[in-house]
């Protein structure tokens, strides 16, 4: 018994087992594996080697404790499935086999607990083994109905540690599923496990009660109908309750409420708890009487949620959540809708309580799943009583009704600061949509945006979420893709913790992934969805479309780290930057000119030769603001003359400034869609290596074949524009226009009439100029990467192009 398993045998199970809702491939192995190493009779003879298995199965249960045992159940439940037709049952056997030995191994832990020394290691092994023994429970109880009178004496364990506790709680979970499936059972028996339950309700904290309230349901309600017993508990509850409130009615301020306050969040706890398991409204229990025990219940408990003490309001929302699971109907009371609604949409309202609501939703849509299960497995048992289906219909449209009822506000829950509360949201979205009582194409944007949750763990149930939707519902990604792109900016301003810092669209990890990864890559297998998903993203940086910068910002962090597989992906996004560009970028060019021509001329209104005289370069004062309105002349001068003349002709721009700033404030705003655009593709042919005559000759009308290569990415390649970040971090209010951001204006306005080598200058210092703004040097990675698209440069522009280029 103390011969110890060797820890990297148990780890090494725990990683194996894990994989066991993995693709088919790998769940076929891991069955086959334990089935080998767990679930193969063991000769009766060989007790060394039972002793070893038991260790094994117990430590690898124990290692489990914290992250949850799903994993054995759904082993169990395959191997046990495999072999429901055959007519030998080695599994059924092997899993007999170990039930006997567990109960054996849990008598002599129990003496041994005596020997202080080993006192903390029996008392771990004591409560693995028990805890082994719930879940054979929960998928045969047959096994453990023999031995349902050896457990009954742990419930009188006495509790000092916390593996007393749970000693008490698994043994209580196991005799609820066993005792119903004994046939005649004592009287002695069922007595003195009813006397246990009680004194453990009366005696321990919220753990115990809950699961002895719930043992002490199912030994009443399915074998003693000792309701008497049942009632006259209730009644102590209830009373003291009702007392308490009486009290706070006439002095709310009152000393003997505040002595009082333990057995008000006791009442309140179990009240609720036995409504949960017990219809008190039965004429078992009330007899004749004509009150209304429910809503008796419900007025009660609604009282103290209005308390000023918070403690008080929870434990009256989780009783309410009790009595709901009994009575859902319930939640249809407008004083309960209020209630809801208020403390979840609240965004001033107590984590706590938005926590508690949510979790009460999670518990009534689990209930209601085991209560579906359960009417489907006896439908089956029974196929030809209609009136179980329809029972089951009825329940199904009734959690429908109350889902809709709430979803609205749950769906909101997702832009929290708090990860607790974004936790149980998506617990109870999942558990909607799993069980079919919504329609998925409203949750589809909210699911997104959890797929950019910080927690791995939220990020990949939000993504499975998705991936089931697809594979039934296909087109409905994409259909909302756009829309899940914004909302996970949203989720991503609500948790950001630095609100001076920009929220940025990727990981701030080694691999600096977009955060709508998993969206991108759920939509790049189809080509029409995923080009129709990037062209409406690149239609957010119009200017028309009037999106606030830092969203702009988000979206081009993603579109930057996107993971492409193909050279179409990043092809097919430069070329429509080139579209935007030349439309929006132009408008907005000429908006800046006329601003600033506009606004010269209210300061001096020159004379028609004056004018003249501008037309024809005469040289006059008019030739100053004449160059300050075409860029490309200025772009000209600075590159020709000296560095005096390229200051003279800054300031003279710099004269043609309005003295009210607030309209190239405003224009700078603007511009930043356009910056960034300019930035992503300089980006995107830094990271895949593209020469600009392969971007310049891509067509997206092309096969898909011709652009289906590989992209090889070059790395260090950081997506990093400094004058979006900048604009965001700072007072935009007092700020000034910068010399990096009038170069950029000067060559967005590229000139065709120039010849062709100062195109290729013009070209070069546009790039310069965006690879400063990208906040780094001049990238090696900036020329054409292979000799094919050497040639295609030096073909395009002429000899003294591809060498400037270069």
């Amino acid at each position: 018994i103390e011969q110890p398993t060797f820890p990297k045998i148990t780890e090494m199970c725990v990683k194996m087992i894990r994989r066991v809702n993995d693709e088919e491939g790998i769940k076929k192995l891991v069955n086959e594996t334990f089935q080998k190493l767990w679930f193969t009779p063991t000769p009766h003879h060989d007790k060394e080697a039972m002793t070893r298995k038991i260790l094994n199965i117990t430590d690898v249960v124990a290692a489990c404790r914290d992250t949850g045992y799903d994993w054995f159940e759904q082993l169990l439940q395959n191997l046990l499935k495999s072999e429901e037709d055959a007519s030998y049952k080695p599994v059924k056997k092997a899993c007999t086999q170990l039930v006997d030995n567990l109960v054996e191994h849990i008598l002599k832990y129990e003496e041994s607990l005596s020997d202080s020394d080993n006192k903390g290691v029996n008392s771990g092994r004591l409560v693995a083994c028990i805890t082994t023994l719930f879940l054979f429970s929960k998928i045969r109880p047959q096994l453990m109905v023999k031995h349902a009178m050896t457990m009954q004496p742990y419930l009188t364990t006495k509790c000092s540690t916390q593996n007393d506790f749970m000693v008490i709680c698994n043994v209580a979970k196991i005799l609820e599923l066993v005792v119903p499936l004994m046939e005649h059972p004592s009287e002695t028996f069922l007595a003195t496990i009813e006397e246990d339950l009680m004194k453990l309700i009366i005696k321990y904290g919220m753990t115990v009660v809950q699961h002895c309230v719930s043992c002490l349901g199912a030994v009443v309600n399915k074998v003693t109908q000792n309701y008497k017993f049942v009632w006259a508990c209730f009644n102590r509850y209830y009373g003291a309750l009702s007392k308490l409130k009486s009290q706070h009615q006439e002095d709310p301020n009152s000393t003997i409420l505040t002595a009082n306050k333990p057995a008000l969040l006791r009442s309140l706890f179990t009240v609720g708890a036995l409504c949960r398991h017990f219809d008190f409204d039965q004429e078992d229990f009330k007899g004749n009487s004509k009150v209304n025990i429910k809503d008796k219940v419900l007025e009660l408990l609604m009282y103290f949620t209005k308390h000023s003490d918070e403690e008080v309001q929870t434990k009256a929302i989780i009783g309410l959540g009790f009595a709901f699971i009994q009575h859902p109907s319930l939640m249809f009371e407008q004083e309960v809708k209020t209630l809801y609604n208020s403390i979840l949409s609240d965004k001033n309202c107590s984590v706590n309580l938005k926590i508690q609501v949510l979790k009460n939703l999670q518990t009534y849509l689990q209930e209601e799943d085991t209560r579906m299960q359960q009417a489907d497995r006896d439908w089956k048992k029974v196929a030809k009583q209609e009136d179980l289906k329809e029972m089951g219909d009825i329940s199904s449209g009734m959690s429908s009704s109350i889902m809709q009822l709430y979803l609205k506000q749950i769906l909101e829950a997702f832009f929290h600061t708090q990860s607790s509360v974004r936790h149980f949201a998506l617990n109870v979205i999942a558990l909607t949509l799993n069980q079919g009582l919504i329609h998925p194409v409203q949750c589809v944007p909210y699911l997104i945006a959890m797929g950019t949750d910080p927690e791995p763990s939220m990020r990949n149930k939000a993504d499975q979420q998705l991936v089931e939707i697809d594979k039934k519902y296909a087109g409905f990604i994409h259909m909302k893709a756009v829309a899940g792109m914004k909302m996970s900016y949203q989720v991503q301003q609500a948790i950001n913790t630095c609100p001076k810092d920009p929220v940025r669209g990727f990981r701030h990890d080694e691999s600096s992934n977009a955060l709508c990864s998993h969206l991108y890559s759920m939509i790049r297998g189809n080509r029409q969805h995923r080009r129709a998903f990037l062209i409406s993203l690149l239609n957010l940086f119009d200017d028309t479309a009037k999106t606030e910068v830092n969203m702009l910002l988000y979206i081009a962090d993603n579109l930057a780290c996107f993971p492409y597989q193909t050279q179409e992906e990043p092809l097919f996004i430069m070329h429509h930057i080139d579209i935007t560009l030349s439309v929006s970028g132009s408008n907005l060019l000429q908006s800046f000119k006329e601003s600033m021509v506009k606004d010269k001329k209210k300061e001096r209104k020159p004379s028609s030769d004056e004018e003249t005289e501008s037309d024809s370069n005469s040289g006059s004062e008019s030739e100053s603001e004449e160059e300050a309105s075409k860029p490309r002349r200025l772009r000209k001068r600075v590159d020709s003359d000296s560095d005096s003349d390229e200051e003279n002709y800054i300031n003279a721009v710099m004269k043609c400034l309005p003295e009210n700033s607030a309209p190239l404030i405003e224009f700078a705003s603007v511009s930043q869609g356009i910056l960034l655009l300019l930035m992503l593709k300089q980006h995107l042919k830094n990271l895949c290596g593209f020469s600009d005559s392969k971007i310049q000759k891509y067509s997206p009308s092309e096969s898909a074949k011709v652009y289906d290569k590989a992209i090889n990415r070059k790395t260090g390649v950081h997506f990093h524009p400094k004058q979006t970040l900048d604009f965001l971090r700072s007072d935009m209010a007092n700020s000034k226009i910068t010399e990096e951001f009038k170069l950029l204006m000067e060559h967005l306005d590229p000139d065709e009439e120039e010849e062709d080598g100062e195109v290729s200058a013009s070209t070069n210092a546009r790039n310069k100029a965006i690879t400063s703004l990208l906040g780094g040097g001049s990238p090696k990675n900036n020329a054409a990467e292979t000799e094919d698209e050497e040639s295609d440069g030096e073909d395009r522009g002429g000899g003294t192009s591809g060498v400037r280029r270069r």
